[in-house]
């Protein structure tokens, strides 16, 4: 019959289509174009991303400066910056931090206990951060300050004897940092260790408070001036700087441009054959 040889074609008599306009049009070129659309999309965003993070960092950055160039604050008032931080209004992780402000106290040490801040490294050096937790006044929340960096021996069973200092009171400034979270792994997992520091892994405050029995701030203080300590302070504020994310842009922008040109000349050279 004729009816069935008319349902077989794409055109009619008359030239009108009746069967599937896409029919010609492959599975593996739809693919194709949806995997480039996908990649490039994806290029971009992380582009756009890095720009983002560049933008906040320069504003990070002024922010630091003028914490810096500000008066060194009481622990008082440190405290009082503490509890109106607790509920953050910006979007940005960094912008909620307390990093930057300067402290000045006069505190003495509780004990004779060295804290140490294990996977440190400091120019190519592996070891730890050293820290002793001070006591301004028997109220008042403790405070944790930074001695500096240690190197690590290669056997990790044996921990660098560090003298603490004595517990009398010490007038310290500096300025005072926190650290984010890890993601991955924010416990303490503290060692201790008989006639040893104390070596944990992650700066947790609450759970450090829970180890040593008494309320801790939520600052860690690092000093410019420490009696017989002439250690290094590696951690800095930003360790990516605002130049470094425009530079990842420019690269994720030239992959997402050579990408899509490559893309382009593959479906050029099979427009030609």
């Amino acid at each position: 019959m004729n009816t069935s040889n008319e349902t077989k074609t794409n055109l009619t008599m008359k030239g009108v289509v009746t069967g599937n306009p896409f029919s010609s049009v492959g599975v593996s070129r739809v693919l194709f174009v949806i995997i480039t659309l996908v990649v490039f999309g994806l290029l971009v965003k992380l582009g756009l991303w890095q720009l983002s993070r560049a933008t906040f960092k320069q504003e990070w950055q002024s922010t630091l400066l003028v914490r810096q160039q500000q008066q060194a604050l009481t622990y008082e008032a440190m405290l009082a910056l503490v509890e109106s931080s607790k509920q953050p209004t910006q979007s940005e992780p960094e912008a909620a931090l307390l990093t930057g402000y300067r402290l000045s106290i006069s505190a003495k040490p509780i004990n004779n206990s060295i804290l140490l801040l294990d996977n440190q490294v400091y120019q190519g050096q592996v070891g730890y951060l050293a820290y002793q937790v001070f006591e301004i006044t028997p109220e008042q929340p403790w405070i944790l300050v930074e001695l500096g960096f240690v190197a690590a021996n290669k056997d990790r069973r044996i921990l660098p004897l560090l003298e603490p200092l004595e517990t009398s009171y010490y007038t310290l400034f500096g300025r005072v940092y926190q650290k984010q979270p890890n993601p991955f792994s924010d416990q303490l997992d503290a060692e201790q260790l008989i006639d040893k520091p104390i070596r944990f892994q992650n700066i947790n405050t609450p759970a450090l408070a829970d180890m040593l029995g008494h309320s801790l701030i939520s600052v860690v203080l690092q000093p410019e001036n420490i009696p017989r300590y002439n250690l290094p302070h590696p951690w800095v504020p930003i360790p990516l700087s605002a130049q470094k994310h425009q530079g990842y842009a420019l690269q994720w922008f030239t992959m997402a441009g050579v990408f899509l040109g490559l893309m382009s000349w593959i479906v050029f050279r099979q427009f030609r054959r």
